[in-house]
């Protein structure tokens, strides 16, 4: 029983960026795009979400996205890639919930000011990056 209590309120304190990931991918089954679930996590593709992904400020290059308990990603040859770097971030939803995005983005800018790379440098991509091969 204390393990489903856990498994919402993970789920609850990561839920605003999960809907926004959903609106998006909803978006993006609009345009074309499809949808799966995959280890508990709404993955979606193509259509508007390819467009969005591809156009994120690391460019072209980038495979996924991930807000929450969802993943928006160019295609699915591309979210098989990225998955398990993405839930890797998925995990760091659940521990930040609400603080994820401010948290991410002022790490980010920190590393930026002092002259790093605001990605890879980030602690949550280099968490992501050494969790994964």
């Amino acid at each position: 029983m204390a393990s489903i209590v856990k498994r919402y309120a993970r789920l609850l304190w990561a839920s605003p960026y999960s809907l926004l990931g959903i609106a998006i991918g909803l978006a993006g089954l609009m345009t074309g795009g499809g949808c799966r679930v995959r280890d508990g996590v709404l993955e979606f593709h193509g259509g508007f979400t390819r467009w969005l992904v591809r156009h994120s400020p690391l460019g072209k290059s980038t495979q996924a996205i991930t807000l929450g308990h969802t993943v928006i990603g160019q295609n699915e040859a591309m979210l098989d890639c990225a998955h398990e770097h993405e839930l890797v971030h998925v995990r760091q939803f659940e521990r930040w919930g609400l603080l994820m995005g401010p948290a991410y983005l002022g790490a980010s800018a920190i590393i930026w000011l002092r002259g790093g790379d605001a990605y890879r440098d980030n602690p949550f991509e280099r968490e992501a990056y050494d969790s994964t091969c």
